[in-house]
């Protein structure tokens, strides 16, 4: 699923492209893009007809879009979804689910007359919310548990590192725990632990407080490379609001380079089951724990 990196990368698309213009119309194309909605299409659409995007926003891998109405336009990427902004006269994408198109007036009139959401797999969706109050600011609903990420002005990490170490569990099922810092998947995961030389079974009451902060600041450090280079894209599933696909994957120092030699001392990188998944490290600098 798309991580804190390449949701940005959607978000910031949405803001430059799509903030600012008015719906005048939905067209739901599969209900399963809408199931999460109460009323299915039409109520999605009678809440969004009429209604301004102001802002794109995002917490961790979540992203919504503000509307002009205290309400929110929540995305669901899933595994394969992707919000485009397209021309009206574009060819519709093969998998294409749900159309907002905007009106044609106004200053922000040739930023693309649509936004598509396409999802091959259907596991995506979007959804119409009311925001609450949650630490300082307003968020969906389905948002206000969710804990703020290391690329938030106000992430406390003083705060993380001792919720973390207050934990009775391993160190990247913690780092998977979006209640607790959000935006960290599978992948960077993965890489942030290589970095901070530290095992993924490492149990989190025994980490120092070094430790956290060590393992929290390459997960910051990975997340804003991959950023930069567009997020991570292993195939044309991830993509940003005009179908570009980032290139981090080049970058990745284990994730996905089993049996290839760790950048830092040679030894081939292994790879271990890990909650259905997969995950990838160096046997050399990432000791297993004596407990295990």
């Amino acid at each position: 699923m798309p991580e804190l990196p390449e949701v940005e990368v959607v978000r910031r698309g949405i803001a430059d492209h799509a903030v600012g213009r008015t719906v005048t119309s939905v067209e739901v194309l599969h209900p399963r893009s809408v199931r999460r909605q109460p009323g299915g299409g039409t109520e999605l659409a009678a809440r969004l007809a009429g209604r301004t995007l102001v802002a794109a926003r995002r917490r961790g891998k979540f992203l919504w879009i503000d509307l002009d109405d205290d309400t929110a336009l929540l995305a669901h990427l899933g595994m394969s979804g992707q919000l485009l902004v397209q021309p009206g006269d574009r060819q519709d994408e093969k998998h294409l689910r749900v159309r907002l198109r905007f009106s044609e007036e106004g200053e922000h009139a040739d930023r693309g007359a649509e936004l598509r959401f396409v999802d091959q797999r259907t596991f995506g969706g979007l959804t119409a919310v009311d925001t609450v109050e949650s630490d300082g600011e307003r968020v969906p609903v389905p948002v206000a548990h969710i804990g703020r990420d290391p690329l938030d002005p106000r992430f406390d990490l003083e705060a993380a590192v001792g919720a973390y170490r207050r934990r009775r569990t391993e160190l990247k099922r913690a780092l998977l725990d979006q209640t607790v810092v959000s935006g960290i998947g599978n992948i960077y995961a993965d890489e942030a632990l290589w970095r901070a030389r530290l095992h993924s079974l490492r149990p989190t009451a025994r980490l120092t407080r070094p430790d956290v902060r060590n393992v929290l600041g390459a997960a910051t450090e990975v997340m804003t490379e991959a950023l930069a280079q567009g997020g991570t894209s292993f195939d044309a599933l991830y993509v940003d609001v005009h179908g570009e696909s980032g290139y981090f994957e080049r970058s990745l120092a284990v994730y996905g380079r089993e049996d290839e030699p760790c950048y830092r001392c040679g030894t081939a990188i292994r790879r271990s089951a890990f909650m259905n998944r997969s995950s990838y490290w160096c046997p050399r600098c990432q000791r297993v724990p004596r407990h295990t």
